[in-house]
């Protein structure tokens, strides 16, 4: 990837700085309506405390996370950091999460790759540092069957994606660009329309006829298809070998230079969890509903949670090579100039934990610290 003119044009400072404090502000984001766990909900398991009293986690309530889900339901995540309190707060939307991490008001965040991308650049490869995986898969382009019918028919309608500038909105675009169609990045308006729609509001949307789909993540896409919307593109499929990082873990470098040991044990409880999820599959999707249930105040239908569950895979691989494709998304998107991404993962204490327990070390596609 080519050295960068600047690391990110006027229209990204536009895109995801102020409209994302705005979103934050209305939506279920960062600000005062992020919501939290209750507080402390996780109990220390009394064992020795780490360097840190606590460490602030957030994550988003999809189904796409459900590593953070089940890992603070279950307490995985807790049980390897002992004496040390996990604090954690769910998001609406990537780009919001990486405003608190950068505000300092959460330490690690599973988040996106486009949102993380997108805060490496802006810090100069100061702000943080991405750490392991989490999931693959879990988004897909749902439509209203009425009116559309083949990916033609697209043109003059109105998609939503989640946020401006976050993983679903960089993939939508860029897939709309090799398209060979026009859309302006920042107001989303042109050959079709792109509806930047908070998660919880935009099936209300659908059902009342503002919005005729979405590009969204899980359980979005399948409360969709359960009012009637139909699968039009599984993004699976335009991976290979079906493949692509929608979630990871990511860490302040501020935190990670301060408290490593708790770094290592948050990825260790989260690689637990992921090792849980795989060997108990409806003890963990039911865990996840639980998770969900708390934050919403209901949990989905087996007729959504289905679906949405079968579609990810829960991995502690990052899959670095499709970051850098995403990275090459959001430039074609017009959200960035040839980022400079050297230095963005330290997978140091993911691979010494993969190494002890004899599994084959993951690798950084050459993005890693040096």
């Amino acid at each position: 990837m080519s050295a960068p003119r600047s690391s990110v044009r006027r229209g990204l400072v536009a895109a995801a700085a102020l409209p994302l404090l705005a979103l934050a502000a209305t939506a279920c984001g960062y600000g005062s309506q992020a919501q939290a766990d209750d507080a402390r909900a996780n109990v220390s398991t009394g064992g020795r405390k780490l360097s840190a009293d606590t460490v602030r986690v957030g994550y988003l309530p999809n189904i796409t996370h459900a590593t953070a889900l089940v890992g603070i339901q279950e307490g995985t995540i807790q049980k390897e950091l002992g004496g040390t309190e996990v604090e954690s707060t769910a998001f609406n939307a990537g780009p919001s999460e990486i405003e608190a991490l950068n505000a300092g008001s959460i330490d690690i965040g599973f988040i996106g790759p486009s949102p993380a991308i997108n805060a490496y650049v802006r810090t100069q490869g100061k702000g943080l540092r991405i750490v392991a995986g989490s999931a693959s898969g879990g988004v897909k382009l749902v439509v209203d069957p009425e009116k559309i019918k083949t990916v033609d028919d697209l043109r003059g309608k109105r998609i939503a994606t989640p946020q401006i500038g976050n993983t679903q909105d960089v993939a939508f675009l860029n897939w709309i660009a090799e398209k060979g169609w026009k859309v302006d990045p920042q107001s989303g308006g042109g050959d079709l329309s792109v509806v930047r729609s908070d998660n919880k509001v935009t099936p209300d949307a659908y059902r009342a006829g503002s919005l005729d789909g979405a590009w969204v993540p899980e359980p979005t896409a399948s409360k969709l298809v359960s009012e009637g919307a139909k699968v039009l593109l599984d993004e699976r499929d335009l991976w290979p070998d079906k493949k692509f990082v929608i979630t990871h873990i990511v860490v302040s470098q501020k935190f990670l230079d301060r408290h490593p040991d708790v770094v290592e044990a948050v990825i260790k409880g989260s690689m637990s969890t992921n090792k849980w999820i795989d060997d108990n599959p409806e003890e963990a999707k039911a865990s996840a509903n639980k998770a969900l249930e708390k934050l919403s105040g209901k949990p989905l239908p087996t007729e959504i949670l289905d679906p949405a569950w079968e579609s990810i895979e829960f991995t502690s691989d990052p899959l670095a090579t499709t970051l850098r494709t995403q990275a090459g998304h959001s430039v074609r998107a017009g959200l960035l100039e040839d980022p400079k991404l050297s230095g963005i993962y330290d997978l140091g204490p993911l691979n010494k934990i993969l190494k002890a327990e004899g599994r084959p070390e993951v690798a950084d596609a050459g993005l890693g610290v040096k």
